[in-house]
């Protein structure tokens, strides 16, 4: 089935320059670079389209012989079709990020570790693998508040693609944690040429700025306790597609109060109150019920 359109294309790359000995002659020098065509057939199957070229400088009595070689070459990769809009898997970023045409990194990170400080130069963005990841600013009084405790699957250090030259909070591993940690050269090559990765990273975002803003919205006008229990139910993750992750790794009233904006004395109170009430339960770590919903729903 022949290919019907065009995916991209990959500039010629050089794949070496290779010595060429003729029985009798002196050495000569070849070089071969080769060019792909990635496409899509109309069976939704991607191909590849190469074509390969061999020039050879010979030595001959008389002077010397240019030898040209071209070959092409085409392969099929079944089940690497894009998905669509008709109930086919989404877009996986985990899967394409795991693939060998991203140059990436693995960073693994111990419990309490800095991955990066306030201040620090802005050179990568990174994507947590497994863990998690405390995003916290500190103001010029030494005053610290937490904005962000991230899970897996979420990005963060994006601020590099903007032009932020700068960390602009400091980010620590809640848990044991890897992380890909992806060059801001490398994202923005990725970002133009991959269109299903970039959709991916683009509503990722929006949904990041949603989420701020009703983090502003909730700290503007909600009780601590409404925002102490929203707080609780984020970092279960429910109302994502993600499966809500109904048992939490330990985290500290400390930390909850810099993410509420409220006093430890407080996050205790309500947090005792929310067992009383069966709302969350304290078995090898910290459970939250659906039934927490109570709280934030409630006027």
């Amino acid at each position: 089935m022949a290919c019907r359109r065009r995916l991209e294309w990959e500039e010629p790359a050089i794949s070496g320059i290779i010595p060429v000995k003729r029985p009798g002659l002196s050495f000569g020098w070849s070089v071969s670079f080769t060019d792909s065509n990635i496409l899509e057939k109309a069976n939704g199957d991607i191909c590849s389209l190469t074509h390969t070229f061999l020039i050879s400088l010979v030595p001959t009595t008389g002077g010397a012989r240019i030898n040209l070689q071209v070959g092409i070459g085409a392969m099929v990769n079944k089940g690497k079709t894009r998905a669509k809009a008709n109930g086919e898997a989404p877009f996986n970023a985990q899967d394409f990020l795991d693939s060998a045409g991203v140059a990436r990194s693995v960073a693994v990170f111990e419990k309490k570790e800095k991955i990066f400080s306030q201040g620090d130069i802005c050179r990568d963005v990174l994507y947590i693998q497994k863990g998690g990841v405390r995003l916290s600013v500190v103001n010029e009084a030494g005053k610290e508040a937490v904005v962000a405790i991230l899970g897996p699957g979420d990005f963060f250090g994006e601020g590099c693609l903007a032009g932020q030259p700068i960390r602009i909070a400091t980010a620590i591993a809640v848990a044991p944690t890897t992380a890909l940690v992806i060059e801001k050269k490398e994202m923005i090559r990725v970002l133009h040429y991959e269109h299903a990765f970039s959709d991916r990273f683009i509503t990722y975002m929006l949904s990041r700025n949603i989420r701020i803003e009703e983090d502003l919205v909730d700290q503007l006008f909600n009780s601590s306790e409404k925002r102490l229990a929203r707080t609780l139910l984020l970092l279960a993750r429910y109302g994502t597609e993600d499966r809500p992750q109904r048992v939490l790794p330990k985290i500290s009233q400390e930390t909850l109060a810099e993410m509420v904006g409220t006093t430890r004395s407080r996050v205790n109170f309500f947090m005792n109150k929310f067992r009383k009430l069966g709302f969350i339960k304290y078995n090898g770590g910290l459970q939250i019920n659906t039934s927490l919903l109570s709280v934030v729903l409630h006027d």
